[in-house]
Parts: C-alpha cells; sequence; structure tokens
C-alpha cells in the first residue's frame, strides 16, 4: 500500500481539527515508511505517539463537540473510545512479538477517512456555528472590556 494522501473531502472547515487529521495522516504514512526499514524500535516508537496523539485528538474532538452542545457527542465519544481499545489491542499484539504493522496501517486508513468523512463531517457544521457564535460574543466581550478598563 502505498502514502496516504490527503483529499479535500476530508476537510471539516474546522482549521485546528484538519490540521490534527492531517498529522495523523502523516503518521501513519511514516508507520509505512518505518515498516519498510524492518526497525522494530523505531515501529514501537512510531505506534505510541499515533496512539497518544489519536487519543490527545479524540480529546479535542469531544471537548469542542460537548462545548457545542452536539447532540450526538455521547455516541461519538463511544465510537471514539472502542477505536482506541482496537488499537490498543494492536499495541498489545506488537508487542508480544507479533507483526500487525500492515494490518493496523491498513484499519487505520479505512477507519479514519471513514471517521472524518462520515461522524466528523455530523459534528462539523454544529461546532463551526458554535465557534461563530464564540467569536461574536467575544467581540462583544472584548468591547466591553474596553469601554470599562480602557
Amino acid at each position: 500500500m502505498a502514502h496516504l494522501v490527503w483529499q479535500d473531502d476530508l476537510n471539516t472547515g474546522i482549521e485546528e481539527v484538519d490540521n490534527q487529521h492531517r498529522r495523523i495522516v502523516e503518521m501513519i504514512n511514516h508507520l509505512y515508511d518505518v515498516e519498510q526499514k524492518d526497525d522494530k524500535e523505531e515501529l514501537r516508537k512510531v505506534l505510541v505517539d499515533l496512539v497518544d496523539y489519536t487519543q490527545s485528538h479524540f480529546a479535542f474532538e469531544e471537548t469542542l463537540m460537548e462545548e457545542a452542545g452536539y447532540r450526538f457527542s455521547r455516541a461519538h465519544k463511544k465510537v471514539h473510545e472502542l477505536f482506541i481499545r482496537r488499537v490498543e489491542e494492536y499495541r498489545m499484539r506488537f508487542d508480544a512479538g507479533e507483526n500487525i504493522v500492515q494490518e493496523l496501517r491498513d484499519t487505520l486508513t479505512r477507519w479514519l477517512l471513514s471517521h472524518i468523512r462520515n461522524e466528523d463531517a455530523a459534528y462539523a457544521e454544529t461546532v463551526k456555528a458554535s465557534m461563530n457564535a464564540l467569536s461574536t460574543d467575544q467581540g462583544w466581550l472584548s468591547r466591553s472590556l474596553k469601554k470599562f478598563f480602557g
């Protein structure tokens, strides 16, 4: 399997989320590159980094959804939890000496693309509307603070 290429239909329109998704794509591609070298220690490092970054990304997304009042945020969080468990199983299999890298990379690729295009796309409008409302409120707050405190 060749490198994963970012496609426009993966954009959610939320800059930070899109940047994080691109970073995950880069990490999946790095996993492919390291696999070609057959360096177990570097593979372990990439796997750990990928899992850690993905968990941080999920926490970020979940916070955005909750703050925006997205009505399916609990279900979305559950999907994240199940996926993290699945990836942790891959890490345990790797630690046990099993060669799971290609299977993991294929799973990550399929899951990520589907998840962004479906579940993430579903919350994007709610989060963007919330962010726009917040920026308007911050404008009001900023004006009020300047009025009172110069």
